[in-house]
């Protein structure tokens, strides 16, 4: 797989998709500096296992560095329920208006709308291949709730409604009825 790019705070990064080479020893870490940790756990995070994947976010999802988002933002639109769970939990203040990490993740998603709106087809996909009979409703999916997040932020930076490429969410089809 190709290298995706993005725009992160004006800047176009080149992130590999995927990684396959072993993973170092924790010791082998402990000499870097803590920047050289951060960027270890995002390239960690593109590794070609899952768990690999799952356990270098945990590592890298509450960071404040612009760089870091489209490693967690790319981890959403996969299909590994856990990783979803944890970007989850580790982003919850990202719909905070005026957090840091609204700012941060409004930032990203408005800079990177394409890749974003790519994201989210991703997410309805793995969701109806692999998730549909353990979440029959979109809303309820980890994938979808993460994306809403990530909606609210962009909205609260650009001050305009997100647009949304996937079924609508909880909140949305309460306000269909």
């Amino acid at each position: 797989m190709s290298p995706f790019s993005v725009d992160v705070s004006g800047e176009v990064v080149s992130i590999p998709s995927r990684i396959y080479n072993e993973e170092l020893p924790i010791d082998a870490t402990h000499g870097l500096a803590a920047r050289q940790r951060v960027i270890l756990h995002c390239l960690y995070s593109r590794h070609g296992d899952g768990m690999v994947r799952q356990r270098h976010l945990e590592q890298i999802v509450r960071s404040g560095e612009p760089w870091v988002a489209p490693f967690v933002v790319q981890l959403v639109g996969e299909y590994v329920v856990e990783i979803l769970e944890a970007i989850r939990k580790g982003i919850s203040d990202v719909a905070t208006p005026g957090s840091a990490q609204g700012l941060l993740y409004g930032d990203f998603v408005a800079r990177n709308a394409s890749f974003f709106a790519r994201t989210e087809r991703r997410v309805v996909s793995y969701w109806s291949r692999y998730y549909r009979h353990r979440y029959p409703a979109f809303g309820t999916y980890p994938g979808c709730l993460t994306l809403e997040l990530l909606r609210a932020a962009a909205a609260d930076r650009t001050g305009r409604r997100w647009p949304r490429h996937t079924p609508p969410g909880l909140a949305d089809s309460h306000h269909s009825r």
